[in-house]
């Protein structure tokens, strides 16, 4: 039986090629027709089992329809008949094939292609209105260049800073300054605000700490010259021969007015004795929680009077750097000159106390410093 129906399959198969006919899924160039239907579907087994066995006894045919359905090949070119195709491939023609980019016609009529006739015209834009939008357009990209190549940099206000200070450290008109960072007309700063400056931020960063960094390129005549000083000064300022060669990376003070003020300021403060120390400086008031029993009675007998200008010293001061009771003391940030009338626990190294009367929220707000003191 198995014999018969091997045999049969191989007798319909070359009918099948005989007759030009192959299944559809491998049908290639130069079929016309395909079998929709597999070979496998030509004949179908039928299995019969022994009773209680799984042993094949039987196997047959069915009966095949001899008028199975043929399809029609179609190809591509048939099937796409009513529209045109284009045999060149548009894959990464990028905008080329833009319309926008194609040669037109634009001035005073509809934009139309130039191998093609309009049919009809009308009127899109004059060569006056061409002219003045291409000059705007130009305009516009001149301002964003200029906008792009503008530097700007930020400065951080500090304690003792004001609007018109700063704009004269600068170099600024205030009114400039507050105009350029939309501050209103007696606007408050505070500590750390930022405020932008129309300079580059390593132009900031010199000003504000008046040291420069050398660069490659730089000599002293166009650092004098960014800065607007005297080469001669920046010289002699830093201490320097004419003919000195910078070398990168060299940092350089800067003789800018309002650094020469802050050392003028502590020539001022030197001038009230010919010795300074930097001290830690604290504030207490007439109460017997920070003395004692008697909070208006100091040291060596001195008695306190509130808005007198009168420290404490730690011993050390007394014994090491030569001070005593009623040496003159000038504190750098303070104004007035202080007298030492009272003196410290002896746990304290290297400190003064303040005395500001009863005021406790004063003394809270001054709190703990690190000063400069000079005294003979």
């Amino acid at each position: 039986m198995m014999t018969k129906l091997l045999h049969s399959l191989i007798i319909m198969s070359t009918i099948a090629s005989a007759e030009g006919v192959i299944e559809c899924r491998v049908v290639t160039e130069g079929f016309q027709e395909c079998n929709p239907y597999s070979t496998k579907y030509l004949y179908a087994k039928e299995i019969e089992y022994e009773k209680d066995r799984k042993k094949l006894i039987n196997v047959k045919s069915l009966p095949v329809n001899e008028e199975k359905a043929v399809l029609r090949v179609i190809s591509v070119e048939e099937t796409a008949a009513p529209y045109k195709l284009s045999k060149e491939s548009l894959r990464f023609k990028g905008s080329a094939s833009s319309t926008f980019e194609q040669p037109l016609d634009i001035v005073g009529e509809v934009s139309v292609e130039k191998d093609k006739e309009p049919t009809e015209k009308r009127a899109l834009m004059s060569k006056e209105d061409l002219e003045k939008y291409i000059g705007e357009l130009q305009k516009y990209e001149k301002e964003l260049q200029e906008n792009k190549e503008k530097e700007i940099g930020i400065y951080r206000v500090t304690s003792g800073d004001a609007l018109s200070r700063i704009a004269k450290k600068f170099k600024m008109k205030t009114a400039e300054l507050r105009k350029f960072n939309k501050l209103e007309k007696g606007a408050l700063l505070r500590i750390g605000q930022k405020l932008i400056l129309p300079y580059s931020q390593d132009m900031v960063d010199a000003i504000t700490s008046a040291r420069y960094k050398v660069k490659q390129g730089d000599s002293l005549i166009s650092i004098a010259k960014k800065f607007d000083l005297q080469p001669e000064d920046l010289i002699s300022f830093n201490k320097l021969k004419k003919n000195t060669l910078l070398r990168i990376g060299k940092v350089l003070d800067l003789p800018l007015p309002h650094k020469l003020a802050e050392l003028a300021k502590q020539k001022n403060y030197s001038r009230y004795g010919n010795r300074s120390l930097r001290v830690t400086a604290t504030a207490y008031t007439s109460h017997a929680k920070q003395t004692d029993t008697t909070p208006f009675l100091a040291a060596w007998n001195n008695r306190l009077i509130p808005g007198m200008k009168i420290i404490a010293v730690s011993r050390d001061l007394l014994s090491l750097y030569g001070m005593r009771n009623g040496t003159k003391v000038r504190i750098a940030g303070l104004p007035g000159i202080y007298r030492v009338r009272d003196k410290m626990n002896k746990r304290y190294k290297r400190r003064i106390d303040i005395y500001m009367g009863v005021d406790r929220k004063r003394a809270l707000r001054w709190g703990r410093r690190s000063v400069q003191i000079y005294w003979d």
